[in-house]
């Protein structure tokens, strides 16, 4: 991981917005029938899943690892006091909700604070929710070109002077894609959306 010198001098990183609903991406999408505007379809509005990451125990993770299974792909950190805690929780409700169908799935949470989530802190983070998550982070560089490929935004704060380096604010845009099991990303989950909303989108991808 990235020394403190290294983390850009402190200064934030901010990616194209798209997830921070409405969006310029939400534009040109329509709801998936019967989400009431919080399942959005993004089929060919965004790139196939695509990714080199590092996971838990020195593993290298890659877009081949996940293959053949509908993945879910959520950007956050793990000192997220609100949206990634309630995400996770709620996409571990879903896979419950899926049956055995939950064996068809992969949660995958991409740190965009790397410099504080190591591979294995976060994967023992995604674990108290769901021990089939993978916990995913990587350089600075391997994160803000994932993010931009996917037009996710986030910003790293600078923290106060004579504060301790360790402790800083993370803003990131929310929302969750999915991508079916031949890699092509599929949908946009909104934070909106409900579990039974969710459910109900996933089903299809399924069969």
């Amino acid at each position: 991981m990235p020394d403190m010198a290294a983390r850009r001098g402190w200064s934030a990183w901010v990616l194209a917005a798209a997830c921070l609903l409405p969006g310029a991406l939400l534009g040109g999408l329509t709801a998936s029938a019967g989400a009431a505007q919080t399942v959005y379809d993004v089929a060919g509005h965004l790139p196939d899943l695509r990714f080199t990451l590092a996971g838990a125990q020195g593993k290298t993770v890659t877009d081949a690892d996940v293959r053949g299974r509908t993945v879910l792909l959520f950007f956050g950190y793990a000192n997220c006091p609100d949206v990634c805690p309630t995400t996770m929780a709620q996409l571990t409700d879903v896979l419950g909700q899926l049956g055995e169908d939950a064996a068809k799935v992969r949660i995958l949470f991409v740190s965009v604070d790397p410099h504080r989530d190591t591979p294995d802190a976060l994967q023992a983070y995604v674990n108290a929710f769901n021990h089939s998550a993978i916990g995913l982070t990587g350089t600075e560089k391997q994160i803000a070109d994932l993010a931009r490929r996917y037009r996710v935004s986030y910003q790293i704060d600078k923290p106060r002077p004579g504060a301790d380096p360790e402790v800083y604010n993370v803003a990131h845009s929310r929302g969750v894609f999915v991508f079916d099991a031949t890699g092509r990303a599929r949908l946009l989950l909104a934070d909106s959306a409900d579990s039974a909303q969710i459910v109900q989108s996933l089903k299809p991808l399924l069969k």
